[in-house]
Protein backbone atom coordinates (compact mmCIF):
# COMPACT_ATOMS: atom_id res chain seq x y z
CA UNK A 1 0.00 0.00 0.00
CA UNK A 2 1.57 3.63 -1.20
CA UNK A 3 1.79 6.27 1.40
CA UNK A 4 1.84 9.72 0.18
CA UNK A 5 3.82 12.62 1.84
CA UNK A 6 0.39 14.90 1.11
CA UNK A 7 -1.35 12.22 3.78
CA UNK A 8 -1.83 13.63 6.94
CA UNK A 9 0.01 11.29 10.39
CA UNK A 10 -3.46 10.65 11.51
CA UNK A 11 -4.99 9.02 8.37
CA UNK A 12 -1.52 6.86 7.83
CA UNK A 13 -2.07 5.40 11.17
CA UNK A 14 -5.37 4.53 10.93
CA UNK A 15 -5.12 3.17 7.60
CA UNK A 16 -1.68 1.03 8.54
CA UNK A 17 -1.58 0.58 12.34
CA UNK A 18 2.41 -0.75 11.94
CA UNK A 19 3.76 3.41 11.00
CA UNK A 20 3.16 3.61 14.77
CA UNK A 21 6.39 2.17 15.46
CA UNK A 22 7.87 4.17 12.57
CA UNK A 23 7.07 7.54 14.14
CA UNK A 24 7.78 6.81 17.50
CA UNK A 25 11.34 6.36 16.33
CA UNK A 26 11.61 9.14 14.29
CA UNK A 27 10.58 11.29 16.77
CA UNK A 28 7.50 12.11 14.93
CA UNK A 29 4.25 13.09 16.65
CA UNK A 30 1.31 10.80 15.81
CA UNK A 31 -0.98 11.72 18.09
CA UNK A 32 -1.25 15.62 19.19
CA UNK A 33 0.16 16.54 15.74
CA UNK A 34 -1.71 13.94 13.68
CA UNK A 35 -3.19 16.90 11.67
CA UNK A 36 -0.08 17.59 9.94
CA UNK A 37 0.83 16.38 6.48
CA UNK A 38 3.77 14.11 6.18
CA UNK A 39 5.91 16.24 4.56
CA UNK A 40 5.22 18.89 6.99
CA UNK A 41 6.29 16.69 10.15
CA UNK A 42 9.05 15.56 8.08
CA UNK A 43 10.01 19.53 7.99
CA UNK A 44 9.43 20.08 11.21
CA UNK A 45 11.82 17.16 12.67
CA UNK A 46 14.19 18.04 9.59
CA UNK A 47 14.25 14.31 8.36
CA UNK A 48 14.12 13.30 4.41
CA UNK A 49 10.84 12.38 3.77
CA UNK A 50 12.65 9.27 1.86
CA UNK A 51 14.00 8.40 4.67
CA UNK A 52 10.42 8.15 6.40
CA UNK A 53 9.11 6.49 3.23
CA UNK A 54 11.63 3.69 3.07
CA UNK A 55 11.09 2.91 7.13
CA UNK A 56 7.22 2.78 6.51
CA UNK A 57 7.50 0.53 3.26
CA UNK A 58 9.84 -1.66 5.73
CA UNK A 59 7.01 -1.45 8.56
CA UNK A 60 3.94 -1.81 6.56
CA UNK A 61 5.57 -5.11 5.17
CA UNK A 62 5.54 -6.77 8.53
CA UNK A 63 2.42 -7.42 10.05
CA UNK A 64 0.41 -4.57 11.25
CA UNK A 65 0.15 -3.86 15.37
CA UNK A 66 -2.55 -6.23 17.12
CA UNK A 67 -4.04 -3.57 19.17
CA UNK A 68 -5.05 -1.43 16.32
CA UNK A 69 -6.64 -4.24 14.57
CA UNK A 70 -8.54 -5.41 17.41
CA UNK A 71 -9.79 -1.94 18.34
CA UNK A 72 -11.13 -0.77 14.86
CA UNK A 73 -13.37 -3.72 14.91
CA UNK A 74 -14.31 -3.65 18.31
CA UNK A 75 -17.20 -1.63 20.44
CA UNK A 76 -16.56 2.02 21.89
CA UNK A 77 -17.01 0.29 25.35
CA UNK A 78 -14.67 -2.33 24.85
CA UNK A 79 -12.14 0.07 23.69
CA UNK A 80 -13.17 2.88 26.53
CA UNK A 81 -12.82 -0.03 29.02
CA UNK A 82 -9.46 -0.64 27.42
CA UNK A 83 -7.78 2.75 27.31
CA UNK A 84 -9.26 3.37 31.29
CA UNK A 85 -7.43 0.04 32.56
CA UNK A 86 -4.64 0.49 30.76
CA UNK A 87 -3.48 3.62 29.79
CA UNK A 88 -5.37 6.11 32.04
CA UNK A 89 -4.30 3.59 35.15
CA UNK A 90 -1.07 3.66 34.48
CA UNK A 91 -0.96 7.46 33.86
CA UNK A 92 -2.40 7.59 37.21
CA UNK A 93 -0.07 5.96 38.82
CA UNK A 94 2.76 7.19 37.07
CA UNK A 95 2.25 10.95 37.16
CA UNK A 96 1.83 10.07 40.80
CA UNK A 97 5.28 8.71 41.43
CA UNK A 98 7.04 10.89 38.95
CA UNK A 99 5.55 13.90 40.85
CA UNK A 100 7.29 12.94 43.93
CA UNK A 101 10.45 12.13 42.13
CA UNK A 102 10.72 15.08 40.22
CA UNK A 103 10.03 17.09 43.66
CA UNK A 104 13.11 14.67 45.33
CA UNK A 105 15.84 15.36 42.28
CA UNK A 106 15.13 18.98 42.44
CA UNK A 107 15.43 19.22 46.12
CA UNK A 108 18.96 17.02 45.83
CA UNK A 109 20.19 18.29 42.42
CA UNK A 110 18.66 21.92 42.33
CA UNK A 111 21.15 23.51 43.15
CA UNK A 112 24.00 22.42 40.28
CA UNK A 113 21.01 21.92 37.76
CA UNK A 114 18.76 24.76 37.63
CA UNK A 115 16.66 23.34 35.11
CA UNK A 116 15.25 20.69 37.39
CA UNK A 117 12.79 23.48 39.50
CA UNK A 118 10.94 24.20 35.84
CA UNK A 119 11.23 20.18 35.48
CA UNK A 120 9.56 19.61 38.15
CA UNK A 121 6.67 22.42 37.27
CA UNK A 122 5.99 20.95 34.06
CA UNK A 123 5.56 16.94 35.28
CA UNK A 124 3.28 19.01 38.23
CA UNK A 125 1.32 20.58 35.49
CA UNK A 126 0.94 17.49 33.09
CA UNK A 127 -0.17 15.45 36.10
CA UNK A 128 -3.00 18.17 37.25
CA UNK A 129 -4.16 17.95 33.12
CA UNK A 130 -3.95 14.25 33.06
CA UNK A 131 -5.75 13.89 35.95
CA UNK A 132 -8.48 16.28 35.21
CA UNK A 133 -8.68 15.09 31.60
CA UNK A 134 -8.93 11.17 32.65
CA UNK A 135 -11.89 12.27 34.98
CA UNK A 136 -13.74 13.54 32.71
CA UNK A 137 -13.37 10.91 29.73
CA UNK A 138 -14.40 8.35 32.81
CA UNK A 139 -17.06 10.05 34.14
CA UNK A 140 -18.69 11.71 31.66
CA UNK A 141 -17.76 11.12 27.52
CA UNK A 142 -17.20 7.21 27.79
CA UNK A 143 -20.32 6.35 29.86
CA UNK A 144 -22.13 8.64 27.36
CA UNK A 145 -20.31 6.28 23.94
CA UNK A 146 -22.15 3.62 26.10
CA UNK A 147 -25.39 4.81 26.14
CA UNK A 148 -24.86 5.06 22.74
CA UNK A 149 -24.36 1.56 21.44
CA UNK A 150 -27.23 0.67 24.21
CA UNK A 151 -29.66 3.28 22.40
CA UNK A 152 -28.58 1.78 19.15
CA UNK A 153 -28.61 -1.95 20.11
CA UNK A 154 -31.93 -1.58 21.40
CA UNK A 155 -33.65 -0.27 18.10
CA UNK A 156 -33.85 3.75 19.48
CA UNK A 157 -33.16 6.32 16.59
CA UNK A 158 -31.53 9.55 17.75
CA UNK A 159 -31.30 10.09 21.02
CA UNK A 160 -30.14 13.12 23.09
CA UNK A 161 -26.61 11.98 23.33
CA UNK A 162 -26.13 12.51 19.68
CA UNK A 163 -26.00 16.25 18.86
CA UNK A 164 -23.96 16.57 22.13
CA UNK A 165 -20.66 14.62 21.08
CA UNK A 166 -18.91 16.88 18.59
CA UNK A 167 -17.94 19.68 21.27
CA UNK A 168 -16.78 17.82 23.82
CA UNK A 169 -14.92 15.48 21.89
CA UNK A 170 -12.74 18.46 20.30
CA UNK A 171 -12.45 19.95 23.90
CA UNK A 172 -10.58 16.77 24.72
CA UNK A 173 -8.84 17.12 21.77
CA UNK A 174 -7.12 19.95 22.35
CA UNK A 175 -6.79 18.83 25.98
CA UNK A 176 -4.19 16.50 24.27
CA UNK A 177 -2.62 18.75 22.63
CA UNK A 178 -2.14 21.12 25.70
CA UNK A 179 -0.47 17.66 27.17
CA UNK A 180 1.59 17.26 24.07
CA UNK A 181 2.97 20.58 24.22
CA UNK A 182 3.95 19.79 27.74
CA UNK A 183 5.55 16.07 26.68
CA UNK A 184 8.11 18.26 24.06
CA UNK A 185 8.91 20.67 26.58
CA UNK A 186 9.83 17.73 29.11
CA UNK A 187 11.88 16.21 25.95
CA UNK A 188 13.48 19.48 24.65
CA UNK A 189 14.16 19.82 28.76
CA UNK A 190 15.70 16.72 30.05
CA UNK A 191 17.94 16.48 26.57
CA UNK A 192 15.29 13.60 25.38
CA UNK A 193 15.46 12.12 28.47
CA UNK A 194 19.27 12.12 28.55
CA UNK A 195 20.19 12.29 31.98
CA UNK A 196 23.67 14.13 32.62
CA UNK A 197 26.83 12.19 33.26
CA UNK A 198 27.47 10.91 36.62
CA UNK A 199 23.41 11.24 37.63
CA UNK A 200 22.21 9.19 40.78
CA UNK A 201 19.95 6.76 40.02
CA UNK A 202 17.22 8.57 41.09
CA UNK A 203 18.23 11.22 38.76
CA UNK A 204 18.18 8.20 36.28
CA UNK A 205 14.72 6.62 36.88
CA UNK A 206 13.17 10.05 36.53
CA UNK A 207 14.62 10.67 33.38
CA UNK A 208 13.80 7.25 32.42
CA UNK A 209 10.28 7.39 33.71
CA UNK A 210 9.56 10.61 32.12
CA UNK A 211 10.70 8.38 28.58
CA UNK A 212 8.36 5.73 29.38
CA UNK A 213 5.58 8.08 30.29
CA UNK A 214 5.44 9.49 26.66
CA UNK A 215 5.71 6.24 25.02
CA UNK A 216 2.80 5.25 26.81
CA UNK A 217 0.79 8.63 26.48
CA UNK A 218 1.60 8.93 22.76
CA UNK A 219 -0.04 5.83 22.48
CA UNK A 220 -3.19 7.13 24.69
CA UNK A 221 -3.79 9.60 22.66
CA UNK A 222 -3.55 7.70 19.80
CA UNK A 223 -5.89 5.81 20.65
CA UNK A 224 -8.43 8.23 21.40
CA UNK A 225 -7.66 10.90 18.88
CA UNK A 226 -7.20 8.31 15.91
CA UNK A 227 -9.60 5.78 16.87
CA UNK A 228 -12.39 6.00 19.50
CA UNK A 229 -13.13 9.45 18.64
CA UNK A 230 -13.81 9.04 15.25
CA UNK A 231 -15.80 6.21 15.86
CA UNK A 232 -17.68 7.55 18.33
CA UNK A 233 -18.69 10.50 15.80
CA UNK A 234 -19.01 8.58 12.95
CA UNK A 235 -21.14 6.16 15.35
CA UNK A 236 -23.35 8.98 16.28
CA UNK A 237 -24.01 10.12 12.85
CA UNK A 238 -24.97 6.90 11.33
CA UNK A 239 -27.98 6.14 14.04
Amino acid sequence: MTVETTQTIREIVQQHPAAVPVFEALGIDYCCGGGKSLKDACQSRNILPERVLSDLEQALAAKALEDDRTWQDSSLGELADHIVEKHHAYATRELTRLSALAEKVFLRHGDKHQHLGLLRDLVNSTAAEMTTHMLKEEQVLFPTFKLLEEAASGGAGHTPYMSSLRKPIHRLMDDHEDAGELLSSIRELTNNFQPPVGACMSFQALYNGLGELERDLHMHIHLENNILFPRALKFAKSN
